[in-house]
């Protein structure tokens, strides 16, 4: 449901509205524009949020993805203090 508050519209969803905004910088072109405003869209995760939200996910299974992707991190830690190549056959 889109809601205009302070002249601006935006949709409202449990989380507040994340706005990314970009000004040009003098003699900035415009690939450079847009690449720099694609990097921040990536660094707040607004397109991961889109795709995560555009289906329902019972809680139960975002828990359990949550969970499978600290193990996957935590792995990956060791192996980098451990200084171990291949960590998979554990």
């Amino acid at each position: 449901m889109s809601v205009p508050i302070n002249g601006q519209n935006y949709y409202e969803v449990k989380m507040s509205a994340i706005n990314v905004y970009v000004t040009a910088r003098r003699n900035e072109s415009g690939e450079a524009l847009i690449k720099r405003f694609s990097r921040k869209v990536k660094k707040e995760g607004i397109i991961e949020e889109c795709r995560n939200r555009k289906y329902y996910e019972k809680p139960s299974v975002k828990k359990r993805r949550d969970k499978l992707k600290r193990k996957r991190v935590l792995k990956k830690l060791v192996m980098e203090q451990n200084g171990e190549e291949d960590a998979r056959k554990q």
